[in-house]
């Protein structure tokens, strides 16, 4: 039954002070006194209190003669829940209070009902309890602006987290030197409440001072400031239009191709890339760092015979001469292509030794040439060349 404001009796036994205990009933948004039929004729002191976490509270319903009741009579309920009325104290013949002692936090955001019923179960009063803690100092401040078009930022929320009472946060923001304050208000619920994006009249070339404040009834903290230049945090979107396929009949080989960004063609900036790649059977993902600003790659040294997984991720490096970093796209949408089997079956002695040679070679062209360098390209078929001679030459003698 949800906590509500009601007229004439309930189908319950008369309830006095030792009423029996009730179980919990539905929980309603939380009831306050001028909603209840019985507004002027019998009200709950404190009204909507908002106490900390941990503390205790002492309310009084206190009624009007012309309700003919006595307080002994009466029962609280909280959240639905009946009392016990170890926790009542007679005031006067027509005012009944409760104690109650170490406050959890609210369960709602509305506050706990807590509601002063007559004996044949009538709603006489309501207050709306709001019991949690004031907020705590946000933190991790991260911004990001998509193509310099916004700023979109994130934070934590400080300590535990949950304040369980309503809590504001709201993004502040002004030009370091000579801007007024603005706010980026979130009025999001769950997660989204620790974020926000402003999505317009943004300055370039200048920067910003950063911070977020937190508020609630029982107090206020306010973040670090954040100094950053629009410029020193874009992101693009992610490559589009990937495609992997295989290079002839080389079993230990793929190409990559990818277009850059459509937004990159509006913005001045010199754009590098990072590729990922994992086996189909595996979630572990090996990822390629040196591949520059080409929109090609070729992936060597790979499992003959195997389905392989590849994504492209963007970083705008130098945005109108910005000498930060810049920061990583998402990754792109994954594509496949397998490379061919190899016919061709190596003894486990000479297989062993090829391997073992593949990975000196490879690991020396990762420390001397970029990954997918043309000159890395060119000296790793030329040594799968001459390796293909070793061989033929190394079978030729084993006859």
């Amino acid at each position: 039954r949800p906590v509500g404001c009601r007229r004439g009796p309930r189908t319950r036994p008369r309830a006095r002070r030792g009423a029996p205990r009730g179980g919990p009933t539905r929980r309603a948004s939380c009831r306050r006194a001028g909603d209840c039929g019985e507004e002027e004729k019998a009200v709950i002191s404190p009204q909507d209190p908002v106490l900390r976490t941990g503390s205790s509270l002492t309310a009084t319903c206190t009624l009007s003669p012309e309700l003919g009741l006595l307080s002994s009579s009466l029962y609280w309920t909280l959240n639905g829940v009946i009392l016990p009325g170890s926790t009542y104290t007679e005031v006067s013949p027509h005012a009944l209070s409760v104690t109650l002692h170490s406050l959890d936090g609210s369960r709602q955001q509305s506050g706990d009902n807590l509601v002063c019923h007559a004996g044949d179960g009538r709603v006489l009063a309501g207050s709306c309890l709001y019991v949690g803690m004031p907020p705590e100092k946000p933190v991790n401040l991260t911004c990001r602006s998509h193509n310099t078009k916004d700023l979109s930022c994130r934070w934590s929320p400080g300590g535990p987290g949950e304040t369980h009472i309503p809590t504001k946060y709201a993004l502040k923001y002004r030009l370091r030197w000579y801007g007024r304050e603005q706010e980026c208000e979130s009025d999001s619920a769950g997660e989204q409440r620790y974020s926000c994006r402003v999505r317009r009249n943004l300055a370039l070339f200048t920067p910003y001072e950063i911070w977020v404040e937190a508020a609630n009834r029982l107090g206020s903290a306010t973040s670090d400031i954040t100094t950053l230049d629009i410029l020193d945090v874009v992101t693009t979107g992610p490559p589009v239009g990937l495609q992997v396929s295989r290079v002839g009949d080389l079993e230990d080989q793929l190409t990559i191709r990818w277009a850059s960004p459509p937004e990159h063609e509006d913005i001045l900036f010199q754009a590098k890339y990072q590729i990922r790649y994992r086996l189909e059977e595996s979630a572990e993902w090996k990822v390629m760092d040196d591949v520059g600003n080409q929109t090609s790659c070729r992936l060597a040294g790979l499992r003959p015979g195997t389905v392989y997984f590849v994504q492209v991720r963007c970083n705008p490096v130098g945005i109108y001469g910005s000498k930060k970093a810049g920061i990583w796209s998402d990754w792109s949408h994954p594509a496949a292509a397998s490379t061919p089997s190899t016919g061709e079956c190596i003894p486990g002695e000479q297989n062993s030794t090829l391997r073992r040679e593949l990975k000196q070679f490879l690991g020396w062209v990762r420390k001397h040439t970029s990954g997918c360098s043309a000159m890395s390209i060119k000296l790793y078929d030329q040594w799968r060349v001459w390796l293909q001679k070793t061989h033929r030459t190394r079978n030729q003698v084993g006859r």
